[in-house]
């Protein structure tokens, strides 16, 4: 389970959005605290990055994950951790600090995706 996690942050970390997008689930939801509104599919939020790329030219340059903590129940594993990231949002650099849960759900075929993502501010 923790390299689906792990899969996961390499993808998001490289601003590679076919990997990270894969490792959800079509339904997953997405709370995010720069966003007014819940994402309820992966699509809403594909569109939503899409939208920060052609809008604000985002582009995530890395991502570094610490204090992972992984709650395997069954087929459903929590993972939270803290990220600091590194973006260009309008040609600027901005380092962002914040809390991450991802709950995971095992597939049918052994595969985890994730099925939701609550992104928090850490002062």
């Amino acid at each position: 389970m923790q390299e689906a996690a792990d899969k996961l942050i390499a993808a998001f970390s490289s601003h590679d959005t076919e990997n990270y997008f894969a490792a959800f689930d079509e339904q997953a939801t997405f709370l995010f605290h720069n966003l007014d509104r819940m994402l309820k599919n992966r699509a809403e939020y594909e569109a939503v990055w899409k939208a920060w790329e052609d809008d604000d030219q985002f582009r995530v340059l890395a991502c570094r994950s610490t204090n992972g903590y992984l709650q395997l129940i069954g087929d459903v594993a929590i993972f939270t951790h803290n990220v600091s990231t590194d973006v260009t949002i309008q040609g600027q650099k901005e380092t962002s600090r914040e809390r991450e849960t991802i709950v995971f759900a095992r597939q049918s075929s052994g595969h985890w995706l994730g099925v939701h993502e609550h992104l928090s501010k850490c002062d």
